[in-house]
């Protein structure tokens, strides 16, 4: 039977509406960025992204039905992230969804945003084989997943302070550069020299762990250093350096998983997945060892609905729904899955 989706996705500065039916064919996708009102702040202001969703939320419910030339009688049901993220974001997204799934009488399902991150591969390369090893790294989060089967997960290892991503905004910032700072770092990483500076890569008891809270505090240090003797930064190579080190610990530990786990898959996930390095490195990595590798179009990488809706289908496909006590999660560990 054939299963049509309404997504929602809000769990921080992107309001998302997607239609997808089994779980592969994006019959719409629309998103609401506000990066541009972000970026006065140098970073998300959790009010200002909550009263934003609120603006724009049923507006995009009605463009994507428009967008998919579909009434509310054709959805079969509506999933939505219900954590983790901005709470107050998270709140207006479950909110909508439980609303309209109790208005049209149809099951509501809620996701976890990492789990929606992880079928952003199966939404673009649906004949993706398991089980697999996924590498989800985003602002919020670094995990190495085991995925067995459908709904069937291993966290092997994740982050101990901050995330890729995160690290990736901190740095940007104490470099002058613009929010979102990973695009920027990437930018620069194309012309500045990798080498230039040595910065450190964190050793953990856990080998599959990360830390770059002492990476990105190696790289303010040598900021700081750098000023107190009056030398000029050459802000291209620090960024480059920088990135070189994020990149060669994702890599180093994600082998390190696949060879020890015999996993012969290797999947990518989250926003800085569109990081053009760490894609080109772990392909070329995957490719001398023998490992078939799936990342999302770089539209897929950062928050959307349409991840949501391919998540869904597989839980929904298993039996799976929530009720109407459905509620907003900030922290919600990939344990609960």
């Amino acid at each position: 039977m054939s299963l049509t989706i309404l997504a929602i996705e809000s769990s921080c500065d992107d309001t998302g509406v997607a239609i997808v039916r089994d779980g592969k064919d994006l019959l719409a996708n629309v998103v609401s960025s506000q990066i541009q009102i972000h970026q006065k702040f140098g970073g998300v202001v959790p009010e200002v992204a909550s009263r934003e969703h609120l603006t724009y939320i049923n507006r995009l419910i009605d463009k994507a039905l428009e967008e998919a030339a579909l009434a509310y009688q054709d959805i079969n049901l509506v999933a939505v992230t219900y954590g983790p993220g901005l709470v107050g974001a998270l709140l207006v997204g479950v909110s909508t969804a439980k609303a309209l799934a109790y208005a049209i009488k149809k099951p509501l399902l809620g996701i976890h945003h990492i789990e929606g991150h992880i079928y952003a591969n199966f939404l673009a390369h649906p004949d993706i084989r398991l089980p697999a090893l996924c590498l989800v790294v985003s602002g919020g989060h670094t995990n190495i997943i085991k995925i067995n089967r459908h709904g069937e997960y291993l966290s092997l290892g994740q982050t101990r302070d901050d995330a890729a991503g995160e690290a990736f905004d901190k740095v940007a910032r104490a470099l002058g550069l613009p929010y979102p700072g990973g695009p920027e770092i990437d930018r620069l990483f194309k012309v500045g020299n990798p080498e230039a500076i040595a910065f450190p890569i964190a050793k953990l008891d856990n080998p599959y762990d990360f830390s770059f809270s002492g990476l990105k505090s190696a790289v303010l240090n040598y900021l700081n250093q750098e000023k107190m003797k009056n030398r000029p930064i050459e802000v291209p190579d620090v960024a480059a350096s920088f990135q070189m080190a994020v990149v060669k610990a994702l890599c180093e530990k994600t082998f390190l998983a696949l060879g020890n786990e015999q996993m012969t898959t290797l999947l990518l996930a989250g926003g800085v997945a569109a990081n053009s390095q760490l894609r080109e490195s772990l392909a070329k990595g995957c490719a001398e060892r023998g490992i078939q590798f799936y990342c999302p179009p770089l539209a897929y990488c950062t928050d959307n609905a349409a991840m949501i809706g391919a998540a869904a289908y597989y839980k929904a496909q298993a039996g799976q729904v929530s009720d109407l006590t459905l509620n907003a999660h900030a922290q919600l560990p990939f344990s609960t899955l």
